[in-house]
């Protein structure tokens, strides 16, 4: 198929079908239970982080650039990032982080922040395509299964409906069908020489967040994509070659509702992990013992003395008895990566994996 065809948005067709609608209760209870329980607890950002790692590294996984946490771990703890799927992994956590910051600043999502997320995803300016050539391939039979809009002008004019049928409620289509169509459209116009699949999958939470169907970036569908991957690009290609959107809307919703069941045991786990942390560290090491401390040691799977001297607001020699008392009683683990000795939290670490 060729996109030069591609339909503007909304789709002409019925999208609220008695089967969307069965689907989309269940999307919608299990999403509003993991929001009502993310909302309870008082440090959001370090849920954000340790949900944000796994689905930076599966993201980048559906792209092929495979890495594991052990060499995700030593790309964020060191400034020089050796691996380039590591490195890939990296890209997209920054990336997603910048995406939340400014929907959260502007309440808005709009063509030149997906510009400024997609720079950040490649590490390139390259911007929107403008050369003819891009065809999309079985990676297996090296077949064209589908070639996108081309030329600059027409890939803006696509986006700028894209970005209006985003901030237009006026339909009353429910926001997590529109979810579906914005995936659709976004990886349809394919805007950009390469990031386009990961660029969409940041679109994805940042509209949820846009829409307040979740206050911090905590969904994502990246791991059902890849469970159900060829399900994910034989409805692409349904909906483009015969317009039939019922089953792509519904696999959309129903990897809502499983990754907000999964999220929410993670967040449930982490929770637990913290507590029972906290009440060790209370007793074996009352003395350095603080709620601030505790923050620092799950903010990352890793920290460092500077960051703990930082904020803590302590000496260095100081933040490094901290962390030294802390691995003798067993709650971290070192290593040293280049001039640095970084802590683990082997606990965090083990939920995130796992």
């Amino acid at each position: 198929m060729i996109g030069e065809n591609l339909p503007m948005l909304p789709p002409d067709a019925p999208l609220e079908t008695v089967s969307v609608l069965k689907a989309l209760a269940k999307a919608s209870r299990a999403l509003a239970e993991l929001k009502g329980f993310a909302d309870t607890i008082p440090n959001k950002h370090i849920l954000i982080n340790a949900v944000t790692i796994n689905e930076a590294k599966d993201s980048s996984a559906i792209e092929n650039f495979i890495t594991t946490h052990d060499e995700l771990y030593q790309a964020m703890s060191g400034s020089d990032v050796q691996n380039p799927a590591a490195k890939e992994v990296v890209n997209y956590r920054t990336a997603l982080w910048r995406g939340y910051e400014l929907v959260e600043q502007r309440q808005m999502l709009t063509t030149n922040m997906i510009i400024d997320i997609q720079a950040i995803v490649e590490d390139s300016r390259a911007g929107i395509r403008k050369l003819p050539g891009t065809v999309l391939m079985n990676a297996a039979t090296g077949e064209t299964v589908y070639t996108p809009p081309c030329g600059e002008v027409i890939i803006r004019q696509l986006l700028s409906n894209l970005e209006q049928y985003i901030h237009d409620d006026s339909d009353g289509v429910d926001p997590l069908i529109k979810l579906a169509v914005i995936h659709y459209q976004f990886e349809s116009i394919h805007p950009f020489y390469d990031g386009n699949g990961r660029t969409g999958r940041i679109i994805n939470v940042l509209y949820l967040v846009l829409k307040e169907l979740i206050d911090s970036p905590i969904l994502y569908l990246s791991r059902f994509i890849i469970q159900n991957k060829s399900d994910y690009y034989r409805l692409l290609q349904t909906v483009r070659k015969t317009g039939a959107w019922e089953e792509w809307i519904i696999y959309i919703l129903k990897g809502v509702e499983q990754t907000a069941e999964e999220t929410l045991q993670l967040i449930k786990r982490i929770h637990e992990a913290i507590d029972q942390m906290t009440t060790e560290i209370r007793i074996a090491l009352p003395k350095i013992y603080s709620k601030e401390l505790i923050d620092l040691l799950f903010y990352e799977f890793y920290t460092k003395t500077q960051y703990i001297q930082n904020g803590l607001g302590v000496s260095r020699k100081t933040a490094a008895n901290y962390l030294q008392a802390l691995e003798d009683s067993g709650f971290l683990s070192s290593q040293k990566i280049g001039k640095e000795r970084i802590y683990q939290n082997r606990r965090l670490y083990d939920l995130v994996r796992n």
